[in-house]
């Protein structure tokens, strides 16, 4: 089937959009304005358009209505999925599975409102369900760009045999999503102190969240190992133009975000460094998500196969 262009093209803005959501979703908890629409959800103050008197109120709602945006933009790429595509094409399915993570990811968002785990909250399931909130967060992210992927002419993904390969990207994909829940956490804190004001000292909590930070860098340096390891085999053994470009992006990008991690703990996480740095994770974990779906595509693993299988054709034929 020939690429449906304007389909892609819109495929690729979603996800941009949902990036952009993402950011604003994280300006909204660094600055504590999660509350800004009280424990109303889908209203905000009990009002369908509230008149804001606080700027933490014109924030929240601002990042509902994006997020309303967001979801209808996911619901027009399956709608328009299922018209362009044949049933049980792969950009489909891709699609629904982008409806569902949506729809878990508003779940979510509608349950951390009316938990109340917004603004300055201080609990353990604040903390559990921000991690739960990553997570999907990662998912969503990552089919939508498997779909945009797809629909941009992207073969399937051959999952078997891979070896090392597979193997490497695998474990470096789950080493993000720790990753993310370890940042999300480390960044709670952060809020909780440097935008609450909340002492450590007599909350034992948020001194625990504290505490917690000195994972994070470890669990950066030994995520950012095996990505180095995972594009350094993904280059080495699935060359091509695509696949050489996206694992040195990927470690590039991810040496840029360690240094960022350091001037985000010596400058005491101000908010735009905060956004900075969750932008540039969101990005590696698309690219990572690239690298993957090329690497894995099975033409290449079958050209690469072939190549592989032509030597030792040779040798036979020359005994």
């Amino acid at each position: 089937m020939a690429v449906n262009r304007r389909f892609s093209r819109y495929a690729w803005g979603v996800l941009a959009l949902n990036v952009g959501v993402i950011i604003w979703g994280a300006y909204v908890r660094a600055t504590g304005s999660g509350a800004g629409c009280g424990s109303h959800w889908p209203l905000c103050n009990g009002e369908i358009v509230p008149q804001p008197e606080r700027i933490e109120t014109l924030i929240e709602y601002s990042h509902r209505l994006t997020s309303g945006v967001a979801l209808l933009a996911v619901i027009g790429l399956l709608v328009w999925s299922v018209r362009a595509y044949p049933k049980g094409h792969l950009v489909r399915k891709a699609a629904l599975a982008s409806m569902f993570f949506m729809i878990v990811e508003a779940l979510v968002g509608a349950a951390l409102v009316l938990l109340e785990y917004v603004a300055f909250n201080v609990s353990v399931g604040r903390a559990i369900w921000m991690g739960a909130h990553l997570i999907n967060t990662f998912l969503l992210t990552a089919v939508l760009t498997l779909t945009a992927w797809w629909a941009s002419g992207g073969q399937a993904l051959r999952l078997r045999g891979q070896g090392a390969v597979g193997w490497t990207l695998a474990i470096a994909l789950i080493g993000m999503l720790v990753l993310g829940v370890s940042g999300a956490i480390t960044a709670l804190g952060d809020t909780l102190v440097l935008a609450g004001g909340l002492d450590p000292q007599t909350n034992a909590l948020v001194a625990r969240l504290i505490e917690l930070r000195i994972f994070h860098p470890v669990i950066a340096i030994a995520v950012g190992t095996l990505m180095v390891l995972a594009a350094w085999l993904s280059m080495a053994r699935r060359p091509g133009n695509t696949v050489r470009r996206l694992g040195w992006a990927v470690i590039a990008s991810f040496v840029v975000q360690l240094l960022l991690g350091a001037l985000n703990v010596s400058l005491k996480a101000p908010v735009w460094l905060q956004m900075l740095h969750l932008f540039l994770t969101t990005v590696i974990w698309v690219m990572v998500i690239l690298l993957a779906a090329n690497a894995l595509a099975g033409e290449t693993f079958v050209r690469q196969r072939g190549k592989t299988a032509a030597p030792a054709a040779i040798g036979r034929h020359a005994t």
